[in-house]
C-alpha cells in the first residue's frame, strides 16, 4: 500500500536528510578547496598547492572550516529537494495523464529534479553564503579586504545581519537558481540513466542495482552537474565571499569582469577537487537516500 502523500513527503525529506549528511562527511575537505581557489585562482598554483598551503597555515581544522553551515546547507537542500523532488514527479504525472502510480521516464524525472532545485535553492544560498565566507575567511584577512574577525558561524551570521540586513542572506541567489535548474536536470538525468543502464545489464530492477552501482550513478551525476555549472559555480562562490567588502555586482556583471580581467580559465578555478569529490559526495548522497528511503518505505509494503 502506497503511504499518504503527506507520509510521503516526510519519508522523501527524511531520507535527503541522510543523503545530504552523509555528501557533506564525505567530501568536506575538497569542497573547502574548491572554493578557496574560486574565489583566490592567483593565490594557488593548482590542487596540491591550496591543499598543502591550507594544511600549512591552519592545519587539519582549515579544510573543515564551513562543516557546520555545510551540514545545515546540505541537509535543508537535500531535505527539500527529494521532496519536491517527489512532488513534482507527481505534477508532471498528473500534466502527462498518467496514473498516480506510473513509472516515469528518465527524462520526465530528470525535468522533475531541475524544477525541485528551484525549491531547495531558496534554502540553500542562505546556509552555502555562510559556509563559502568561512572557507575564504583566512584569504580574505591575508589580502587585506577585510580585518582580522572572528571565524565562527555565529560571528558571520552576526555580521551578515549588522551590515547587511536579512536580504544579505540571498546574496547570490539568482547566480545560485541558474546553476541549479540546468545543473539538477545533468544530475538526475544521469543518475537514472547510469541505473537504468546498471538494471538492463544486471536484469533486474532499478531498486536491486546493489550499493556499488547506485555509488557510481551518484557520482556519474554529480560529475556531469559540475562540468555543465561549474563557471556560474565560481561566479557564485565569488559574489558571495567578495560580498563581504560591501555591494557586489550581479551574475552577469560579475562573469564578465572575470572572464576579462582574468580569462575564461578563472571560471574553472577548482575544477579538479570538485571532480575529485565528486564520486565520494554524490555516491554518499544517493546511497544514503536510497537506502534510507527503501528502509522507511517498506513499512507501507502491504
Amino acid at each position: 500500500m502506497a503511504p499518504h502523500p503527506a507520509v510521503q513527503a516526510i519519508i522523501d525529506l527524511s531520507a535527503g536528510a541522510v543523503g545530504g549528511a552523509a555528501c557533506v562527511f564525505s567530501g568536506q575537505p575538497l569542497d573547502t578547496a574548491k572554493v578557496k581557489m574560486q574565489t583566490f585562482p592567483t593565490m594557488y598554483r593548482g590542487f596540491i598547492h591550496c591543499v598543502t598551503s591550507t594544511y600549512k597555515q591552519v592545519g587539519v581544522r582549515g579544510f573543515y572550516q564551513g562543516t557546520t553551515p555545510a551540514l545545515m546547507a546540505n541537509i535543508a537542500e537535500n531535505s527539500v529537494l527529494f521532496m519536491s523532488y517527489g512532488f513534482c514527479q507527481q505534477v508532471i504525472r498528473y500534466s502527462a495523464g498518467l496514473e498516480s502510480e506510473a513509472v516515469l521516464s528518465d527524462m520526465q524525472k530528470a525535468s522533475a529534479g531541475s524544477v525541485a532545485s528551484i525549491f531547495s535553492s531558496l534554502v540553500l544560498c542562505p546556509t552555502e553564503l555562510v559556509k563559502c565566507r568561512l572557507q575564504a575567511m583566512f584569504e580574505m584577512e591575508a589580502s587585506g579586504k577585510i580585518a582580522k574577525s572572528q571565524n565562527t558561524v555565529w560571528s558571520v551570521v552576526k555580521s551578515i545581519m549588522r551590515n547587511e540586513g536579512p536580504q544579505g542572506f540571498f546574496q547570490g541567489l539568482t547566480t545560485t537558481i541558474a546553476r541549479e535548474v540546468p545543473g539538477y536536470f545533468c544530475f538526475f538525468g544521469a543518475y537514472e540513466l547510469s541505473r537504468t543502464a546498471f538494471a538492463d545489464y544486471m536484469k533486474c530492477a532499478k531498486d536491486d542495482i546493489g550499493v556499488g552501482p547506485i555509488v557510481f550513478s551518484g557520482g556519474l551525476g554529480g560529475a556531469c552537474l559540475w562540468l555543465i555549472v561549474y563557471p556560474m559555480d565560481c561566479v557564485k562562490s565569488r559574489i558571495q565571499v567578495m560580498s563581504m567588502t560591501g555591494k557586489q555586482a550581479g551574475f552577469f556583471k560579475t562573469f564578465m569582469t572575470i572572464a576579462r580581467s582574468e580569462g575564461v580559465r578563472a571560471l574553472y578555478s577548482g575544477l579538479t577537487p570538485t571532480m575529485i569529490r565528486t564520486f565520494p559526495a554524490n555516491g554518499a548522497l544517493f546511497l544514503g537516500y536510497e537506502a534510507s528511503r527503501k528502509l522507511m518505505m517498506k513499512h507501507f509494503d502491504s
